[in-house]
């Protein structure tokens, strides 16, 4: 039964949806006072979309050669979002630039979730950042939950969780590793929204009051 005091969270993707997975999994524990009231992907036949529809979440397959342009397009997901009163929206792996008038519509409730530790390796979809972090040599690599703009993978930065990269990490390794933590701390974030504990002030985000600590520990 839907809960009319939970935020909600239409949620974009374009392939596995396990970020969206993750979310729908921390609701059904308990852990998480959203509700995904819509599932937009621009693709047919995803994984991620067999998983909205499994777990009864009213789901869009809005593909893009079925309109004229791209703001066509991107105004035909949006009517989704819209029609189902969503608050926040969440990008899951959503493999496309959101038009403007997403940011007009949703300022400062759009959140995208990239794998690295933004500003590093921005831009470029999973596998590159991992990539491009394997080849630079860094020690650390990661995860970042953003505000989404329409400068691309520039907005304030919410959250950020932490990996080690490994002398014998693989492109395949590195990116599983970076998949934990956004399976951690996509929920964490659509939590804290849900709290309205989200200030963002001078583009720098700001969470109020204290973190609970079962986000911190073991999956």
């Amino acid at each position: 039964m839907a809960d009319k005091n939970a935020l909600r969270v239409a949620m974009l993707v374009s392939g596995r949806g396990t970020n969206l997975q993750a979310l729908i999994n921390a609701r059904a524990a308990g852990h998480l006072d959203a509700e995904i009231v819509a599932v937009i992907c621009n693709h047919r036949g995803t994984q991620g979309v067999e998983r909205a529809r499994a777990a009864g979440i009213p789901t869009y397959e809005v593909v893009r050669w079925e309109y004229g342009s791209r703001e066509e397009h991107h105004a035909a997901m949006l009517a989704c979002a819209q029609r189902h009163r969503a608050e926040l929206i969440v990008l899951g792996g959503f493999d496309r630039i959101l038009s403007s008038a997403w940011v007009q519509a949703y300022p400062n409730r759009i959140i995208n979730i990239h794998p690295s530790l933004l500003p590093a390796f921005a831009g470029g979809m999973n596998p590159k950042p991992q990539q491009d972090a394997l080849e630079a040599g860094v020690k650390i690599a990661g995860c970042t939950v953003h505000i989404a703009t329409d400068e691309v993978d520039a907005g304030p930065i919410i959250a950020q969780g932490a990996v080690p990269v490994f002398m014998d990490d693989t492109v395949e390794s590195l990116a599983n590793r970076i998949l934990a933590q956004e399976h951690r701390l996509l929920p964490q974030v659509v939590q804290w929204f849900a709290e309205n504990r989200v200030q963002i002030e001078n583009d720098r985000v700001r969470i109020d009051g204290a973190i609970p600590s079962r986000w911190w520990g073991d999956a």
